[in-house]
């Protein structure tokens, strides 16, 4: 890197600059390394770095780091630039004006069904080198950030927009308050990063989000701090569990909702439906969408909601009614309704596929109820594996009967479950522990322990020895969330002689 920043000595603009550096910066964004922090590992090991070479190419990658790294990596690079500056190391002109920035205006455009915003920010260098910020941020994905870019066109750029909106029904361009902007960003860019720390399955960002993060970064901090909720303007106060049901009711005796035959079906389908619009799309029940319902049938309720027969069948009938019934009271325009009803209707044959009942491969529903009161799905296989033993008798315990969501319960499976250690006498710690780790488990919290353990399982280790790893990286930890996550992390494999 300290290599590549010598192009930087040949470059006219800081604006120019501030994007290379910003590349450079983004190689290892989201990453996550065993050990450590690597914004502390790699960003500041490159500010250190750079600072012992003393180079003209290394003065002007601090200065850029000054403006675009995180907080400490930022303090770091003025410092030591500061110090090669009193050693008479020379920089180019355009060094004074990195980050001499000021906003010149902020700008939306947006669909009518609130999926997506694509917030344009302009800035200029003292009047000049005028520039844009484009960041799209996907409300469908948490309000996440989803590209980001960085265009010298702004009066191009604008006028496109506007003519886009002018011509389709279905979009909306208007200015947006910096202060609001500010607040949208930071909080979108957080979620984008969270995610991608956190990702297990397919990329959620661009390709080149990584390269235009740090940039952006910057360039949000230059806009004016506000106090507004970072969350969509039109997001709704939270909804509580009585205002929930009372929309549910207005729903089941709405016209939309007349020829839904299985009532009893229809009603917990609408609480679900309910629940996702509150709970992951910022408090909008009502918003409906063609990308959201798709998104409701395809991803969220296959993983996170155990349906029976009933509602597997009657959920794409009760999704179709819903739309009907929410998209004009939010002034969906009927051409977006017709457009989000043919699209429930096209992934209906896909969620029959998608959705995988678990009791289509044996397992007894009644067991699948007592490992999922509360009907997350996706807690299914940690819970499994925190009491394998709930059928069948014990002596004269019917293991049936017993219920893992209660504790006096759970304290019974798990003596059951160490019947051959009866004579250990640390036994009753030893048990405690097992309890505290199945807890975890059942809650999933940290999310790390269920990883850890998956890919402990994976190696072919047997399920009680990777419980003990568990439980001896717990106790050694303590209570320090921050320090066990990353401990678990860190679990590569058992060693030969795994801990009693």
């Amino acid at each position: 890197m300290l290599l590549a920043a010598r192009e930087l000595l040949a470059v006219r603009s800081p604006l120019d600059a501030e994007l290379m550096v910003s590349d450079m910066l983004g190689a290892w964004w989201g990453r996550r390394l065993r050990g450590g922090d690597v914004e502390q590992i790699l960003g500041e090991g490159l500010v250190d770095y750079a600072a012992k070479a003393g180079t003209p190419a290394a003065l002007t990658l601090l200065i850029s780091v000054a403006y675009l790294g995180t907080a400490r990596q930022a303090a770091k690079a003025e410092g030591a630039a500061l110090a090669l500056m009193e050693s008479d190391v020379a920089r180019p002109r355009w060094a004074d004006r990195v980050g001499a920035v000021k906003p010149t205006g902020c700008y939306v455009s947006r669909d009518v069904y609130g999926d997506q915003d694509t917030v344009v920010c302009t800035f200029a260098y003292n009047g000049e080198d005028r520039h844009a910020l484009v960041v799209v941020v996907d409300y469908n994905m948490g309000g996440m950030a989803r590209d980001a870019w960085v265009s010298s066109h702004v009066d191009k750029l604008l006028e496109q927009a506007r003519l886009e909106a002018a011509g389709n029904a279905l979009l909306r361009f208007e200015e947006l308050e910096p202060q609001q902007a500010r607040a949208l960003l930071e909080f979108a860019m957080k979620a984008a990063l969270a995610a991608a720390r956190g990702r297990t399955g397919p990329k959620l960002v661009s390709d080149s989000y990584s390269a235009y993060h740090a940039f952006a970064r910057a360039r949000v901090k230059a806009l004016p701090p506000g106090r507004m909720r970072p969350a969509p303007a039109h997001a709704e106060a939270p909804y509580s569990r009585d205002r929930r049901a009372m929309l549910a009711a207005e729903f089941l005796t709405s016209d939309a909702a007349e020829n839904l035959s299985d009532p009893s079906a229809a009603s917990r389908c609408a609480d679900h439906i309910i629940d996702y619009g509150c709970d992951q799309d910022f408090g909008r029940p009502m918003r409906v969408s063609p990308t959201k319902c798709e998104t409701l049938l395809l991803d969220w309720l296959p993983r996170k909601v155990l349906l029976t027969p009933a509602e597997q069948d009657a959920m794409p009938h009760v999704l179709s009614a819903w739309v009907r019934f929410a998209g004009p009271r939010i002034g969906l325009p009927e051409e977006a309704v017709r457009a989000t009803l043919d699209a429930v209707w096209e992934a209906t044959a896909r969620f029959t596929e998608a959705y995988r009942d678990p009791t289509a491969f044996g397992l007894d529903r009644s067991l699948v109820e007592r490992l999922l009161p509360d009907g997350d799905l996706s807690a299914l296989a940690r819970r499994a594996f925190a009491f394998p033993l709930l059928q069948g008798m014990r002596g004269s315990t019917s293991l049936d009967l017993l219920n893992p969501a209660d504790e006096a319960d759970r304290r019974i499976l798990l003596e059951i479950d160490h019947t051959d250690e009866i004579g250990r006498t640390d036994l009753e710690e030893h048990l405690a522990w097992h309890e505290e780790i199945a807890s975890r488990l059942w809650v999933g919290d940290p999310p790390q322990l269920w990883e850890a353990a998956q890919r402990l399982i994976d190696l072919g280790h047997d399920r009680h020895d990777v419980l003990h790893v568990l439980i001896e990286i717990a106790e050694r930890i303590g209570d320090h969330p921050d320090e066990l996550a990353a401990a678990l992390d860190d679990i590569a494999d058992i060693p030969d002689e795994p801990p009693a």
